[in-house]
């Protein structure tokens, strides 16, 4: 598939799951468990151990169900070697140009992390496909609100401190989707090996998504 068509997957699924834990050995289930809730675009952060090898697992298990992608990306040799173990897309805390290149390059979804306006029209034109507002707990949604009015073109995504509290006020606020963790791969599940709870858990960040796209349109 191509770039453009992956990024209306994103956009479609509206929900970005964060996938971090210590042992990377359930988290080809957690990914699997999270795609019979619909949530189907995941990325595996590289604070994983073997996280690249997680990824690579997962798309030989999974195939096409899931979009997956490598996140906590911090430099471009990490990016091309995320890329060459089957990542669809890069997601980074922070703002390197570098990444963004090398995704470019190859082709491949890049949702670089920004914090302020000028760090966020930085990685807009340098050719990001979504802004990752992090830490957007910080800030809240009302920080989405207001980016809207001066840039409306960049499609943005907060990260942290996204929750079934708040997930519903940040895409009111104009976020194009949201990139959840712990609240959505919680890691107390996956260390029990709750799978079911966390399929239960993505069913709810879907209706989440759902329900708000009902009600607003842009």
């Amino acid at each position: 598939m191509s770039r453009e068509k992956h990024l209306q997957r994103v956009l479609d699924c509206g929900i970005v799951a964060v996938v971090r834990f210590s042992d990377p050995d359930p988290l080809v289930e957690v990914i699997d468990a999270l795609a019979a809730g619909g949530v189907t675009v995941a990325e595996v952060t590289l604070t994983v151990p073997d996280a690249l090898a997680v990824i690579n697992a997962a798309r030989k298990k999974l195939g096409d169900r899931v979009l997956l992608g490598a996140g906590t990306v911090l430099d471009p040799e990490t990016a091309r070697m995320a890329i060459l173990a089957g990542a669809e897309f890069v997601v980074a805390p922070a703002l390197n140009l570098d990444v963004i290149k090398v995704c470019r390059r190859y082709d491949k979804l890049v949702m670089p992390g920004a914090f302020t306006p000028t760090e966020v029209l930085t990685a807009w034109e340098a050719g990001a496909d979504i802004v990752k507002v992090f830490p957007a707990d910080v800030v809240g949604p009302a920080f989405f609100k207001a980016l809207r009015g001066p840039l409306p073109q960049v499609k943005l995504m907060p990260t942290g401190g996204v929750d079934l509290t708040t997930a519903g006020e940040f895409l009111k606020a104009g976020a194009v989707c949201l990139g959840v963790g712990g609240q959505l791969v919680d890691p107390k599940l996956v260390a029990a090996g709750d799978f079911a709870a966390i399929t239960s858990l993505a069913r709810q960040y879907v209706e989440v998504v759902r329900k708000h796209r009902d009600s607003y349109s842009y």
